[in-house]
């Protein structure tokens, strides 16, 4: 079956007009489709109120048991229900979900992460994605015709919940999903070089020099990553791009082939 995963950064749903927005795109896209979405902002807005510190490394968010059950809340709670809401009132049919259904997303805690500053970090209850077959949940629905719209929560085999990045869950999902697509859609226009211009087109060294360089920033460094495991986890096409242009993206999501199409943004090679 062919499918599209396309991860949508929490940017692009932060207020009523762009969840619309995204809801008509994904309502109309042709083609079987799932969603993973973030929502870092809001996140970092909701701490904020309750005066959490936030911390990051390298666009990873150190999480102590308060700032996951404020993700947890923002995520499942806000962010997805209401972008479940956007598509379906477009005529969509959306299906609300996070990684802790039904198998979805299985994670374990994350290592401590080697930052791009040389230092050793303990990420807290942030989990990366555990081995596993495709999620049947998710199979099932794409194949009658709906859409799953996951927020990016994990869940270990003994239950504990974890902050999961979106963009890692995006890329080990499309993998998992054995999906066609990935297409990772942000507030950017794709991957840019030191002078702002979109570079067309990244493989393993040329993201390598990238990340050394500096020139790739902490978030994107995580998009990145993530790119290449999907990559090479057998996902043909893999695709950074501009998500503020709903229209755009959506002619975008439903293109067969990215090699065989001109398209605004970074493409990552195996």
């Amino acid at each position: 079956m062919t499918l599209t995963l396309l991860k949508l950064g929490g940017e692009l749903l932060e207020n009523d007009q762009k969840l619309a927005g995204m809801g008509r795109m994904v309502a109309r896209a042709a083609g079987p489709l799932a969603i993973v979405h973030g929502g870092g902002r809001e996140i970092d807005a909701a701490l904020a109120e309750l005066g959490i510190p936030k911390r990051q490394v390298d666009g990873l968010r150190v999480t102590d048991a308060r700032t996951l059950d404020v993700v947890v809340s923002v995520l499942a709670g806000t962010v997805n229900t209401r972008f479940v809401a956007a598509i379906n009132a477009a005529g969509g049919r959306a299906v609300g979900l996070t990684g802790a259904d039904a198998g979805v997303a299985p994670v374990k805690k994350a290592p401590p992460h080697h930052a791009t500053s040389g230092a050793v970090v303990d990420l807290g209850l942030v989990g990366e994605p555990a081995r596993a077959a495709a999620p049947a949940l998710v199979t099932m629905l794409v194949a009658r015709g709906f859409v799953p719209v996951i927020a990016c929560i994990g869940a270990a085999k003994n239950g504990q919940l974890f902050n999961v990045n979106a963009d890692t869950l995006a890329g080990s999902l499309a993998a998992r999903l054995g999906a066609t697509r990935l297409v990772v859609a942000g507030g950017t226009p794709g991957v840019l070089d030191e002078e702002g211009l979109t570079i067309p087109a990244l493989g393993p060294r040329d993201i390598r020099a990238l990340v050394k360089s500096g020139t790739a920033s902490a978030g994107m460094v995580a998009k990145l990553t993530a790119c290449q495991a999907a990559a090479r986890g057998g996902v043909k096409d893999v695709a950074i791009v501009d998500g503020r242009d709903t229209k755009t993206l959506g002619a975008f999501v439903g293109r067969r082939a990215l090699d065989r199409t001109p398209f605004a943004g970074t493409r990552i090679t195996p």
